[in-house]
């Protein structure tokens, strides 16, 4: 039918924006970022970090037997004035990092073929310091590497390496900024000299230059006890606490296992439960074809997979993308989403029509098509970015962090977790067969579903507007929310109507009226909870703010959230609003503190990334140094009561 054929159309459309539009906002935000010195008359005089930072590599020793261990320095003298972002982890201490900034990192060549072992996992990295700069959201102080500063890696000498004289190189990678501006960031190989000898030699020692004093020599002795440096993930589902060290035996296999049951807990959340029902009836119309069923269904799976890899590809090759839910933060994305959504709705329904120009025509892609059910598939998955689901929160997280390889694994466990119960409804069609195709029943269905569809997708248009439309360090505009409980209620009265005009047999009617009244009043609450104020007096984060509290010697109970992040939604409208909790936040010396990411909000961005999460929902409680004490994306209120009273006793 042509209206059919419209709304696929449109769909496809709505996809192409859907990954251009972030991809141009990408590539003007990087050209933003950094200062390529274009004169305005075409010539470009082209500055990067090199210029104000000269690196070298110092050696503890430069002649060595076999067996030896060595300590090498990779020392950067940085100019006055500029400072170096810090390397891996947290940056701690109330400082704040810049939106998009390139962390110092060093890695060894993937080409070195030596007769030594660089341990860059056991590096000692320099103190961090605080350097005052305005980059364009104010005066802040950033934690920062600047003056002379060492990095210091332990190197193992191999017991058969041949004499002669070897280059020691590491990759280094850094971005120099002064008060006002960032450089261009750097990437390039130092390079330093180790020369192998049979006895003794005649080589330099350097030990006693204050660089190495940093060092602990302890190192050493676990490198040759076989020790990995560890790299332990932290998991904590409602209070069910684990870890997984990636760098023991097995324990990358079992991450991915991990990053897969996330995947699939996505399906459960609040962000992807409303288009699950329209590929079990997509399904259910071609169940008596289990080939064409189970290609559909794969199809779907390929599509899940494939947006997360591009996801982790995104993470892995542009510097500026930093968070799975990243999309979520360009207004115009979001809203696109949900003109897609409610087009699907619309069409679903049935109500009405929507007659658009015949180029929307050119391409079919229809919802039982191969094509069409990839499609969808990326839909789906676009749809579960908002939302963080159990364990795959710290798993992203530690991805995000490694090689593009790793990254791009890790992302294509958390899709596969996510396309199995897609892949198995269409392996075993009789688990959809139950659901009405065809007659005045199934009509109701596909309406009650196209109507709370349409609530989903005025949920996305609205918090699009309301990220358009919000003010730095102000809650942003819940008006929208009136809208999505008015659809929900049309829906839950509609199955009321058109149950007692379809039957007059009391079973039927009982259990629909309850599903109809519940429906009904669930979007009732909706509304009246998501735009009420709530019990809570939340503090807008700043850098300012959350400085004046430490120093007022208040435990901080952070709160991560965005308007497009319905978990986050749900997680403050039940534990944060648990009468226990609210009591304790509002005690005199507790902050209860919100970032929004509704917007853009680099400050809030920047402190996510110091709290080693790329996802939210995301709550952290510090204690009265500003010291994290606990955190967690799933929690329930006795954690944050527990978290909260160990916070105040400044553990």
């Amino acid at each position: 039918m042509r209206t059919s054929s419209t709304i696929q159309s449109a769909i496809q459309r709505a996809f192409t924006l859907l990954v251009i539009l972030p991809v141009l906002a990408f590539s003007q935000r990087a050209e933003a970022q950094f200062d390529f010195g274009f004169d305005g008359g075409g010539e470009s005089e082209f500055n990067d970090s090199r210029d104000r930072v000269t690196p070298g590599i110092l050696l503890s020793k430069t002649a060595v037997t076999p067996g030896s261990d060595v300590v090498v320095a990779v020392v950067l003298e940085i100019d006055n004035g500029w400072h170096l972002w810090p390397g891996p982890g947290p940056i701690g201490g109330g400082f704040a990092e810049f939106d998009g900034a390139i962390r110092t990192e060093i890695a060894v060549p993937a080409d070195a073929v030596t007769p030594f072992a660089l341990h860059t996992g056991f590096a000692t990295w320099p103190e961090i310091h605080g350097a005052t700069a305005d980059l364009g959201d104010g005066p802040k102080d950033y934690g920062v590497f600047e003056g002379r500063v060492a990095i210091l890696v332990p190197l193992t000498v191999d017991p058969s390496a041949a004499v002669g004289t070897y280059d020691v190189s590491l990759n280094l990678t850094f971005q120099t900024c002064d008060d006002q501006l960032c450089m261009a960031p750097v990437d390039m190989v130092v390079t330093g000299s180790l020369e192998i000898v049979a006895t003794g030699g005649s080589g330099t020692s350097n030990e006693e230059n204050p660089v190495f004093d940093a060092f602990d020599p302890t190192v050493f002795a676990k490198i040759r006890g076989g020790e990995t440096a560890p790299e332990v993930i932290e998991f904590d589902v409602f209070g069910f606490a684990f870890t997984v060290d990636v760098a023991g035996g097995g324990g990358f296999l079992l991450l991915l296992l991990v990053a897969g049951i996330g995947g699939l807990f996505l399906n459960f959340t609040p962000c992807v439960l409303p288009v699950i029902p329209l590929k079990i009836m997509g399904l259910s119309a071609v169940a008596d074809n289990r080939r064409r069923c189970f290609a559909l269904g794969f199809s779907m799976s390929l599509g899940v997979v494939f947006f997360w890899m591009f996801l982790g590809g995104l993470i892995a090759g542009v510097k500026s993308f930093q968070s799975i839910s990243q999309l979520f933060q360009y207004p115009i994305f979001t809203i696109t989403v949900g003109v897609v959504i409610a087009v699907m709705a619309i069409g679903m329904a049935g109500f009405f029509t929507i007659n658009l120009p015949n180029r929307f025509y050119a391409v079919q892609t229809r919802h039982d098509t191969l094509t069409g059910s990839f499609l969808f598939g990326i839909m789906t998955a676009v749809l579960s970015t908002p939302c963080t689901a159990p364990l795959m929160g710290a798993a992203a997280a530690w991805a995000t962090t490694q090689s593009p390889g790793t990254v791009l694994i890790v992302f294509a466990s958390i899709g596969t977790g996510m396309a199995v119960p897609y892949l198995i409804l269409s392996a075993f069609p009789r688990l959809v067969k139950s659901m009405p195709r065809t007659g005045a029943a199934s009509e109701v269905v596909k309406q009650v579903m196209g109507l709370l569809l349409l609530a989903a997708g005025i949920y996305f248009i609205g918090s699009g507007f309301a990220g358009l439309t919000i003010q730095p360090n102000e809650p942003p505009s819940h008006v929208y929310w009136w809208f999505v409980a008015a659809a929900g209620t049309a829906a839950g009265l509609w199955l009321l109507l058109k149950t007692f005009q379809l039957t007059k047999k009391a079973v039927p009617r009982i259990i629909f009226t309850v599903v109809g009244g519940f429906i009904t009043t669930l979007s009732v609450l909706i509304g009246l909870t998501m735009t009420a104020k709530g019990p809570i007096d939340w503090v807008y984060y700043t850098p300012e703010r959350f400085a004046t509290a430490v120093a007022e010697d208040k435990v901080i109970v952070l709160d991560f959230t965005a308007e497009w992040c319905l978990n986050c939604k749900t997680l403050e409208a039940t534990v944060l609003a648990d009468d226990d909790v609210v009591a304790q936040l509002k005690r005199a010396d507790v902050i209860p503190m919100k970032i929004d990411l509704t917007g853009d909000n680099p400050d809030g961005q920047a402190k996510l990334i110091e709290a080693g999460r790329r996802t939210i929902p995301l709550l952290v409680v510090y204690g009265r140094n500003g010291e994290e004490i606990w955190k967690s994306d799933a929690y329930t209120p006795s954690q944050v009561l527990e978290a909260i009273a160990e916070a105040e006793q400044g553990r």
